[in-house]
């Protein structure tokens, strides 16, 4: 299971036939040159021996002006100093690129729609290539696992840097993981994939550039979730280690110069009190605390590090210590700076993209975009892939709801089966989605594995709402006033408040559903709401109904349990069942204890997650974790649809994506550090 990429004849080939310069090879024409040992990219000693050259590097012509706004970064050695001994060669879709240029991107707020433009730039150990199957070396120039399972070495490229030029180590590894993800001062409670089969591991730095990941149990997916994962798994120790008052002792000093109450507060400032890595930059926000640190924000290994930071937007640079070049040791990325503009109203978004004033956008966009998108793409020269989502617009009543009558009913199995079958999906898939999509129920895994139970997909879809007003009356809800509208079982009015968001489901969905359940009977309320509004009702435990896209890979539940587990996502995510998750996270000291189908759903995805990949054992977990997630209608599944990607036709190298989703982490399988404008 060791991953090597040079052979002793390899290098031999190297010594004796090595050229001058080496070839601008791109996937649309190899000239001849044999492929890697991953798709699309080699290390740098792979490729000069199939390539017979020798790489000269070259940077872009900007690098010193952009070095100059980023805040604390010395003058720039030269460029073979600051591109790694052991850099990535990616090789360009279409033909390697030209420097310069601006990315325009929209997101919707400050931490709302980001990550499509985050994932532009992301980078952490491995990736999944374009095909969503083959893992590959990113930060990590290669990895190995041991027989169980049990243990996880990466080996990390010699002499990387930060974007300061700071020496990237496996010390940043170690940082990471023990005063981070692992520290409850910093992070209240450690997020799952930190984690194996609840418990934690421990990583060895044998040397500066080997990590260890030893394992309390097998985790196979654990390489999957760095492949897919927004959480990174470094941290620069030499900066936010300052903060920390296990790294450094003057940490509350280093924090009260800068006008913290102690270390904890500005690490917290920094790096979030979550594993989220997109949130706002202290400094960059607050510029009369700027001189008391030699940086505005943290040093990053992504392709571009921020220098502008408002409630407008955001501005970045390249980062002139990237890892990566194209097949002629041109350093990407090609794009110089990229720029963030919020546009929270869905209908300005489309208008700013049909007057292509942005270069590319994929989250938030849906199949309701595509018709005004289409008819004006010759017109504003930009391309609309249509691509498959893995998520699906799903609904959930909340069965811990703080009003009690409401819990007993949301809680009954009946009363979800019964909203369930009143939703006419048919009608549903021809309204919003143009007949393009497919009805089905949520399964849990997205796309369903062959283990599961292909009628799955179609319990209690159909539309009936015959029976979902038998339903109604068996669960005790009746019309006592004459109004048209069902009461409670214990004779209290409802009114069902759909609250939502246009970052997590189309607006055209939830008008249509909600119709759909007063035409039974049950009084319901939209309201739009902006997606940190939503976030906020949700964690409150306030929602009535949650309303956002939900699914997932086969290959992402190996490495993360968040939808098997309450409350079923993340902070970002579709959740309920809060006061489970208490339950949960308190180990039964306080929230309200959930049934044993949960319970028995928590211990089946761990052993899920343990057993060995592709094995029967295996098989049969996941189909059981399947039955008892659909049978109970925790989760209430639509249409499974395609939707949006957008592109100007200026920005090159953009392929064809498989999948139009969140769940692989949008961009990143697809290498937009390649992206570059020819216009």
């Amino acid at each position: 299971m060791k991953h090597t990429l040079l052979s002793a004849g390899a290098v031999l080939l190297l010594t004796t036939s090595a050229q001058a310069s080496c070839p601008a090879i791109s996937v649309a024409d190899m000239q001849g040159v044999a492929a890697g040992a991953f798709p699309n990219q080699y290390d740098l000693a792979e490729f000069e021996a199939v390539a017979g050259c020798t790489m000269e590097f070259s940077g872009n012509p900007e690098s010193d002006a952009l070095n100059g706004e980023i805040q604390g970064n010395p003058a720039l050695p030269s460029i073979a100093e600051r591109v790694p001994a052991e850099p990535l060669v990616v090789v360009p879709y279409a033909a390697t690129g030209k420097f310069g240029g601006t990315l325009h991107a929209l997101s919707n707020a400050t931490e709302a729609g980001t990550s499509d433009f985050l994932s532009t730039r992301h980078v952490n150990l491995v990736r999944y290539s374009d095909d969503l199957q083959t893992i590959v070396p990113n930060i990590a120039k290669s990895w190995e696992w041991n027989d169980d399972f049990t243990q996880l070495t990466f080996n990390l490229r010699k002499g990387h840097k930060w974007s300061d030029g700071a020496p990237f180590t496996s010390a940043d590894v170690k940082f990471w993981y023990d005063n981070l993800a692992l520290d409850s001062k910093v992070i209240e409670k450690p997020k799952d994939y930190v984690l194996v089969a609840g418990e934690r591991m421990t990583i060895d730095t044998p040397d500066d550039n080997t990590v260890v990941f030893n394992l309390p149990a097998p985790k196979p997916g654990l390489l999957a979730h760095f492949a897919t994962s927004f959480a990174q798994a470094f941290q620069p120790k030499h900066f936010l280690g300052q903060y920390h008052p296990d790294i450094d002792p003057n940490a509350d000093a280093n924090a009260q110069k800068c006008g913290y109450e102690n270390g904890l507060a500005a690490l917290r400032a920094y790096f979030g009190s979550s594993d989220w890595v997109d949130t706002p930059s202290p400094m960059l926000n607050s510029p009369d605390k700027v001189d008391c640190l030699e940086k505005a924000t943290h040093p990053t290994l992504e392709s571009h590090i921020y220098v502008s930071d408002t409630t407008e937007g955001r501005k970045l640079v390249a980062n002139p210590y990237f890892h990566m070049v194209d097949t002629t040791g041109q350093q990407l990325p090609y794009i110089s700076r990229q720029d963030e503009l919020y546009a929270n109203d869905n209908e300005v978004r489309i208008l700013k993209l049909v007057n292509a004033e942005a270069d590319y956008k994929s989250q938030s966009l849906t199949l309701a975009a595509a018709p005004i998108l289409m008819d004006n793409m010759e017109k504003g020269d930009f391309s609309i892939q249509l691509k498959p989502s893995i998520a699906m617009p799903a609904f959930s009543f909340n069965v811990t709801s703080e009003d009690l009558g409401k819990r007993a009913l949301f809680g009954d199995l009946r009363f979800r089966q019964a909203m369930s079958v009143a939703i006419n999906r048919d009608e549903l898939n021809e309204t919003a989605f143009f007949g393009q999509g497919v009805t089905t129920q949520y399964v849990g895994f997205s796309p369903a594995p062959d283990w599961v139970d292909p009628a799955l997909s179609q319990h209690f879809a159909q539309f009936d709402p015959a029976l979902a007003n038998s339903l109604l009356d068996e669960v005790g809800m009746v019309d006592t006033d004459g109004d048209g509208f069902r009461e409670l079982p214990n004779g209290d009015a409802i009114v069902l408040n759909m609250q939502f968001a246009t970052q997590g489901i189309g607006g055209e969905v939830v008008q249509l559903v909600a119709q759909n359940w007063a035409d039974v009977g049950v009084q319901t309320a939209v309201k739009e709401v902006t997606p940190d509004e939503y976030r906020s009702a949700q964690s409150s435990n306030q929602l009535d109904v949650g309303m956002w896209e939900k699914g997932q890979p086969v290959a992402i539940v190996l490495g993360n349990n968040e939808l098997w587990v309450p409350p079923f996502e993340n902070y970002f995510g579709h959740r309920t069942g809060m006061l489970w998750a208490e339950w949960v996270d308190t180990n039964g000291d306080s929230g309200v204890e959930p049934p044993q189908w949960v319970k028995d759903l928590m211990a089946d995805t761990e052993a899920f997650q343990s057993a060995s990949p592709g094995s029967a054992e295996q098989g049969e977990i996941g189909a059981r974790m399947a039955k008892a997630m659909t049978e109970n209608l925790l989760f209430i599944g639509t249409i499974e649809a395609p939707n949006v990607i957008y592109h100007r036709n200026s920005l090159k190298n953009v392929t064809e994506f498989r999948t139009q989703s969140y769940e692989y982490y949008r961009t990143y399988p697809y290498v937009a550090a390649q992206w570059f404008f020819d216009e």
